[in-house]
C-alpha cells in the first residue's frame, strides 16, 4: 500500500471539508460541526477551536481545517 501524496491528501481534505460545510459558504461553523458530528463532546469542539481557529472568527476555513487534520 502506498502512502498518500500531498495532492491526494488535499483532495481528500477538501471533500471532507465540503461534506461538513453544510451551507457551502467556505467555512465550517460550530453548528455545522455539531450537525455533522452530533456525538462530539463539547470539550473536543472547544479544543479544536483553540488549536484550529487561527484568526479567532469562530469558524474554520479550509486552510485552518487542512492545518489541523491528518
Amino acid at each position: 500500500m502506498s502512502a498518500e501524496t500531498a495532492d491526494e491528501r488535499l483532495a481528500r481534505l477538501k471533500r471532507e471539508f465540503g461534506s461538513i460545510d453544510g451551507d457551502g459558504d467556505g467555512f465550517i461553523t460550530e453548528a455545522e460541526f455539531r450537525a455533522h458530528f452530533p456525538d462530539l463532546p463539547a470539550g473536543a469542539l472547544g479544543a479544536l477551536e483553540d488549536s484550529a481557529d487561527a484568526d479567532g472568527d469562530g469558524r474554520f476555513s479550509l486552510e485552518e481545517f487542512v492545518r489541523v487534520m491528518p
